[in-house]
């Protein structure tokens, strides 16, 4: 029988099921954006990052947690003593800030969240210390300063070996010109940005991959990546800040911008308007993911609709923008190239990837 997302606990229909009902009562609360000289954008709602406009710049705020990769951090620490929680710790950062930029607006400010069941986990100096110089790491690649955070003690909520990592970040947008609103058109040459792997999202199934290997993480993944299944899954994640920062800094306007995190490519539709995003060069899957789908086994269907299958980061240009759009992606330290393009197929929503016969339409992403 093969893996899913669903079978190893996360519901999106659930989960999407809430954050929509959240949505329509946050939104009642906007009104109080008068007293402070600001006002709520018209579509903000239902984006990765909420913007709050005033005057002559746009203020942006996300919240965003690491899930539970941590886990897997402290799995391979327990069997084989290696540290990863500065791989963690940057993960952490780049979950907050990749949702950040979406909008256009730059990181000012990380706060981390690490809440645990017992104090005794800072206990740990060496792990506690990596979890530290990995966080600031991930705040200097963002150009952010880490502004501060909470470290609460969770007794009978949190496991007594265990960590939550989440944080937020503020950000802004100034000029106002540079926000990215989702002015995608017919047309629209998508570029992709590589990811380092599954990054932060689809961990749990990961996870119950994992207890049904004989060697559990300590499983080579093999198909010439000499990593063990956990190191792996351990790599950390990318962080996008400078692609977009330098696009902004030469005046190259980015239509739209996707982070490909949960819900897997169908994150590529996230923009309310329908558009079908047709993907004509994808690149074969890195080893990792091969590895999952046949280990698990996982349907490749399924694969692509939880995991971001080796892409971090798509943008989506006008075609007379794509060559230097793709130059600033290469230039800023990405491993980037173009993927594909946007059409107007009338009211259909969906991403259509012809090589190997995957299409999602519109119904099977509900964010809003």
């Amino acid at each position: 029988m093969s893996l899913s997302y669903e079978k190893s606990g996360v519901r999106y229909d659930e989960l999407d099921a809430f954050k929509r009902a959240c949505q329509k009562a946050a939104r009642t609360t906007s009104g109080v954006l008068r007293e402070h000289g600001y006002a709520e954008p018209a579509t903000t709602r239902g984006e990765s990052a909420y913007l709050i406009e005033g005057a002559d710049h746009f203020l942006a705020h996300v919240e965003e947690g690491l899930g539970t990769k941590n886990l897997v951090a402290d799995a391979v620490y327990e069997a084989t003593g290696k540290n990863f929680y500065r791989e963690i710790a940057i993960d952490t950062v780049a979950t907050i800030v990749n949702d950040l930029i979406t909008c256009g607006a730059l990181p000012i400010s990380v706060a981390m969240h690490a809440a645990v069941g017992d104090s005794g986990w800072f206990g740990d100096a060496a792990r506690a210390e990596a979890l530290v110089a990995g966080f600031a790491e991930g705040c200097r690649t963002a150009g952010a300063v880490w502004g501060g955070g909470e470290t609460p003690t969770l007794g009978g909520i949190v496991e007594p070996k265990a960590i939550v990592l989440a944080g937020s970040a503020i950000g802004k947008i100034q000029p106002k010109s540079q926000r990215i609103v989702g002015d995608v058109k017919d047309g629209d040459t998508i570029l992709f940005c590589a990811s380092s792997g599954v990054q932060t999202n689809g961990l749990s199934l990961c996870r119950r991959l994992a207890t049904q290997l004989p060697q559990g993480f300590q499983t080579p993944i093999g198909r010439g990546d000499p990593r063990t299944f956990g190191e792996a899954l351990l790599a950390p994640s990318v962080i996008y800040v400078a692609f977009v920062r330098e696009c902004q800094r030469r005046g190259l306007k980015l239509n739209y911008v996707a982070h490909v995190t949960g819900h897997g490519w169908r994150k590529l539709m996230r923009l309310e308007e329908p558009f079908v995003y047709e993907i004509t060069s994808p690149r074969p899957p890195p080893a990792l993911f091969e590895f999952m789908i046949e280990a698990g086994p996982i349907e490749r269907r399924e694969a692509y609709a939880t995991f971001n299958m080796g892409i971090g980061f798509a943008a989506y240009v006008a075609p007379e923008n794509a060559a230097a759009a793709l130059e600033v992606a290469q230039a800023t330290g990405y491993d980037a190239w173009t993927a594909g393009r946007v059409t107007k197929q009338g009211e259909r929503k969906a991403v259509v990837v012809p090589s190997i016969g995957l299409t999602f339409e519109g119904d099977t992403l509900q964010v809003r």
